[in-house]
């Protein structure tokens, strides 16, 4: 399921920076796969629950996998929309790189990968190195928007282009936040602790 929506989401960039429709197709037509896995995964966890009653890493293991394919079910979901925005982007291809788009796309591409080698290796170091990268997201998020506003203002063509940018990078930040999930799930399996909220762990509450 990861290695299946990671190519999805790889296709669905390179699609998009190529302007390649046919790529883009490919990614539309590989989601019923997507969706095929997500329900045998969760089928395959239900009657492990029902039959073996897990206890300590087991049953970590059979929880995070549940919420774990939950989020890459979205994450494949994500590619589809990125996919189908290549179309409307195809001619603004600079549009994308003037605005620092791609740097947003590809820190949260990284942090795909990064969480499918921290689950793989159940590495809970690599799998904290996402939090930081979603940080940089979240900037670059902020950062682009008002450079789209700004090229609305100078030049009316240039509205439509953006407004399917704004919603395509809207679709990037959630990549990031459901990796910084799959992150924090990592870590729940190999250390036994919870890092939902994560931020406020790190850095402790605002004022201290």
């Amino acid at each position: 399921m990861g290695s299946l929506v990671d190519e999805q989401i790889e296709t669905a960039i390179r699609a998009l920076t190529e302007g390649n429709e046919e790529l883009a197709k490919f990614v539309l037509d590989r989601e019923e796969r997507v969706n095929e896995l997500d329900l045998t995964i969760d089928g395959q966890c239900q009657r492990i629950f029902a039959l073996t009653q897990p206890v300590a890493v087991d049953l970590r293991l059979l929880l995070a996998a549940m919420r774990m394919n939950s989020d890459f079910e979205r994450i494949g979901d994500i590619a589809v929309n990125v996919a189908e925005r290549v179309d409307a982007l195809e001619d603004y291809r600079d549009l994308i790189d003037r605005v620092g788009a791609m740097d947003m796309i590809t820190t949260a591409r990284q942090m795909l990968t990064s969480v499918l080698n921290a689950f793989i290796h159940n590495d809970s170091e690599e799998a904290r190195s996402v939090f930081e990268k979603e940080d940089r997201v979240d900037d670059l998020n902020r950062r682009i928007f008002y450079n789209l506003i700004d090229a609305m203002k100078s030049d009316p063509v240039m509205i439509e282009p953006s407004a399917h940018l704004m919603a395509l990078l809207r679709h990037v930040e959630r990549l990031a936040d459901h990796a910084t999930n799959i992150a924090e799930d990592v870590i729940f399996v190999a250390e036994a602790k919870q890092m939902r909220h994560h931020a406020a762990q790190i850095e402790g509450p605002p004022g201290l």
